[in-house]
């Protein structure tokens, strides 16, 4: 399950839809069917947490801004900057200590 330096896996990651404990609760339809897309990709497609999530997990603020940027092209509230979209969607990292997941 665990993943370079995170404590749960990329797919697992994006596609969480809450914690209890140490376990990672995940949608598992929507993991099967978008896993395999790019932040941007799944920000094309609307799906914007797991969008930001995937830039938050690969720490790459180069994929953080195209979503960004998709994002503001597709509201009509503008978010000014990374740190607002990470707060738009709830998390600023990827959570430690998960040792459990639980797919729903």
């Amino acid at each position: 399950m665990a993943k370079g330096k995170h404590s749960f896996a990329r797919d697992d990651f994006l596609f969480t839809i809450g914690y209890e404990g140490d376990t990672a609760i995940v949608d598992r339809r929507t993991r099967a069917k978008y896993r395999r897309l790019s932040g941007p990709e799944l920000a094309r497609m609307g799906l914007f947490k797991p969008a930001v999530y995937s830039g938050i997990y690969n720490d790459s603020e180069q994929e953080l801004q195209e979503v960004l940027e998709v994002y503001n092209r597709n509201s009509a509230v503008k978010v000014a900057s990374l740190d607002d979209l990470k707060r738009l969607v709830g998390t600023f990292g990827v959570p430690q200590g998960v040792r459990k997941v639980k797919y729903i």
